[in-house]
């Protein structure tokens, strides 16, 4: 004999509203979750366009500074502010400027010579 809905439990028929509760819950969650994401991902899009401006912002000042210290370190730029100042400062003599060897180079060469020619012993023998 075939069941009429009338005599069935009322288990069978909490268990179905709650299968179906259940269902309609998770696709609300995944829907919840789905656009909570997309706004996420916009969220992080701005910040990265935000920052990349801020970083195009700051190479632009930084460009724009080397230029800037370019020009101030000129000689022209130097002795014109220097009369602005009144600093009274003049070109020296060539007979008053002093040439010095970089520190590093002649030692090296004179210490290789000596290696090649004495062996290390003749280190020790080099003046300061």
């Amino acid at each position: 004999m075939a069941r009429n809905r009338k005599n069935q439990s009322a288990v069978l028929i909490f268990g179905r509203a709650l299968k179906v509760s259940l269902i309609c819950l998770f696709i609300v969650v995944c829907c919840v979750g789905y656009v909570w994401q997309k706004k996420q991902i916009f969220e992080l899009s701005r910040q990265i366009r935000n920052e990349e401006n801020y970083r195009d912002d700051l190479r632009g000042r930084n460009e724009k500074m080397a230029r800037q210290l370019d020009s101030l370190k000129l000689p022209i730029s130097l002795e014109a502010r220097a009369k602005e100042l009144n600093l009274g400062l003049v070109q020296p003599d060539p007979s008053r400027i002093w040439r010095l060897p970089e520190p590093g180079t002649e030692t090296a060469v004179r210490v290789k010579a000596v290696q090649t020619a004495a062996g290390n012993s003749a280190l020790a023998q080099l003046p300061p």
